[in-house]
């Protein structure tokens, strides 16, 4: 099995626009193998329309904790549900 690379952002203390910013160039550098995974206070409704709209796999997940769980991929063959920490 190909090795899966994470790229990772902890939003919950950050301030509006700095998690959408960072999102934004980490999902620029998507590739083959690599994802991001983005948990958050919220649903950031606009990074998954961006994303979408990009053509790009997405995931997002509330857990019992009142998190998000947001994964973005470029790579359709990876399993976000396998991937995601919820």
């Amino acid at each position: 099995m190909p090795k899966t690379d994470k790229i990772f952002l902890d939003a919950r203390e950050l301030e509006h626009p700095i998690p959408l910013e960072r999102a934004i160039a980490a999902i620029r550098e998507l590739g083959e193998g690599n994802y991001f995974y983005m948990i958050h206070r919220k649903n950031p409704i606009p990074l998954i329309e961006l994303a979408k709209e990009q053509g790009l796999e997405v995931l997002n997940r509330e857990d019992e904790h009142g998190t998000w769980h947001i994964l973005i991929a470029r790579d359709t063959s990876l399993d976000l549900e396998a991937l995601c920490d919820v």
